[in-house]
């Protein structure tokens, strides 16, 4: 009877044992299990706000420091910087339009320059009465401005006279030949007015943009 006794007792014993081992063994690989989960949450949420900072860098022209990884440079600008600065060279150049003359023809620009030959050009179209090139400063993937090849006082679209009518239209016609080409699934057309339209050059010109989604409302 002792013997027996002996035996169920041993038995009992190793079994708590072998127990005692799973239950460790299963708290082990639960905890680890845990503590890989949270360092890849962790490593994901750095990873995420080091991405962040990174565009933001890109957004407002800072230059990434050595050890950060080289993500592609934003090709197209659109923060309120860059914006801050257009309106700015709108001002300035209405400044210089209004000083430049009595008859409100206006200086030279940087498009008679282009017109000329004096400073080179992408250009995309040409006739009698039109020019059409790629903006060195684009702010879309397609971004093209048309202007007329003789200014005539059209320094911008509140200055047409009723004689340039036909020029006008001849203008719109040929920029949206551009845009249907170039943007097969739409495409915009800006013309900015004076120093509020943020008008940054004093010779009339259509900006034909696309090859992206345009938000509403604009600017």
């Amino acid at each position: 009877m002792l013997m027996l006794l002996d035996v169920f007792e041993e038995l009992i014993t190793t079994k708590a044992l072998l127990l005692t081992t799973l239950a460790s063994r299963l708290m082990h690989s639960l905890l680890r299990r845990v503590t890989v989960t949270a360092s890849l949450s962790f490593s994901l949420s750095r990873y995420t706000a080091f991405g962040f900072a990174v565009q933001t860098q890109r957004v407002v022209g800072s230059q990434p420091n050595s050890q950060s990884p080289q993500f592609p440079i934003r090709l197209f600008a659109s923060d309120s910087s860059e914006m801050s600065d257009e309106v700015a060279k709108a001002k300035e150049a209405a400044k210089a339009f209004d000083l430049s003359s009595s008859d409100g023809a206006g200086s030279d620009t940087v498009f008679d320059k282009l017109l000329s030959g004096e400073w080179p050009s992408d250009k995309v179209y040409e006739d009698d009465k039109a020019f059409a090139f790629r903006d060195v400063s684009p702010q879309a993937p397609v971004h093209i401005l048309v202007i007329p090849k003789k200014r005539d006082g059209l320094v911008s679209l509140s200055k047409a006279r009723e004689d340039q009518k036909e020029l006008l239209g001849h203008l719109i016609y040929v920029a949206q030949e551009i845009g249907k080409k170039e943007c097969p699934k739409g495409f915009r057309l800006v013309i900015n007015d004076g120093e509020e339209g943020a008008q940054s050059v004093f010779h009339l010109h259509i900006h034909i943009l696309g090859g992206r989604q345009m938000n509403w409302p604009p600017g």
